[in-house]
């Protein structure tokens, strides 16, 4: 007898391009962990500043994708900017994930005022144009703002500033998932039964309501990752992201565009890459809808 995770690794198998992009996130994670062993094999640096080996060509000794204008090691330095890229990306989307999540399952289930506050307050966030007020934002130095100053790190700074500002306009799609989801599943019988039994709200919430609210959030929280890597690309890329000599790819285009004639590979590397990673989590999430999908699921079993 066929089990309902076999079903849907089956479903999800079917898809290839979601397969593809599964192994291609997989392996970008997975290099871009390694980055510091890479370092080290080939005998490179990211950082390290060499004015007598600038702009090599591919392939030429241990640079394997050649240097930048300060004499750093290209192929290094991709991978370390992977790890700030996909860390904005994957940290924005679980953390917008749990906060709507969250909200939306008690909107929907408590209903009323709360349902009603918390909806128009998402509604009215999602009117508003996300990229543009996130430029501005950015261009402000929110601990000196406040008056606290959580993180020394001015570089670590930034990364954190720009995870929580993409994580304030970026839980509201997730919110109107589980809000739709929790409606609907409050009214079954397994959730009447367990609040007969009772069960509290919380229980009801976690227990009940939450494993059959999480497939359109996972997938919703997938398609993010790629927007959120977009919106760090673009603000680092405009200087108000993630700052150098810190690398990520947005800030790596910005270097680029001063030696687009004398070397276009510099900018090449690392808008492929963010094409790359996007279109992977892309196709993840297709795939991931297309098998979580109860319609097709209760049609095949």
């Amino acid at each position: 007898m066929t089990t309902l995770r076999g079903m849907l690794w089956t479903r999800f198998r079917r898809h290839r391009l979601a397969v593809g992009g599964a192994l291609t996130v997989a392996a970008l994670v997975v290099m871009a962990l390694l980055a510091s062993l890479v370092e080290v094999v080939l005998g490179v640096s990211s950082t390290l500043v060499d004015l007598q080996s600038t702009m090599l060509a591919p392939f030429t000794g241990a640079h394997l994708l050649g240097t930048d204008e300060l004499g750093r090691d290209v192929f290094a330095r991709l991978l370390h900017g992977g790890r700030i890229s996909l860390a904005v990306g994957v940290i924005a989307a679980l953390s917008s994930a749990l906060i709507g999540t969250t909200l939306g399952l008690l909107a929907g289930y408590h209903g009323g005022w709360l349902d009603t506050l918390l909806m128009r307050l998402a509604d009215a966030m999602l009117s508003i144009p996300v990229l543009p007020l996130l430029i501005v934002l950015s261009a402000v130095d929110m601990q000196k703002l406040l008056g606290v100053r959580l993180v020394e790190d001015s570089h670590l700074s930034s990364v954190i500033q720009l995870i929580v500002l993409i994580v304030m306009f970026g839980w509201m799609t997730v919110a109107r998932l589980a809000r739709a989801a929790a409606l609907q599943l409050k009214t079954l019988d397994y959730v009447t039964a367990a609040r007969a039994l009772g069960a509290t709200n919380a229980r009801i919430l976690l227990v009940h309501i939450l494993p059959g609210a999480l497939p359109p959030i996972v997938v919703a929280a997938t398609l993010e990752v790629g927007s959120n890597i977009l919106y760090e690309a673009s603000l680092s890329f405009l200087g108000l992201g993630v700052k150098p000599p810190m690398p990520s790819w947005g800030n790596m285009l910005t270097n680029a565009q001063d030696y687009m004639y004398r070397a276009p590979l510099l900018a090449l590397w690392p808008g492929l890459l963010i094409f790359i990673t996007v279109s992977a989590f892309n196709f993840l999430g297709d795939g991931l809808r297309d098998a979580l999908d109860p319609r097709q699921v209760f049609k095949q079993s």
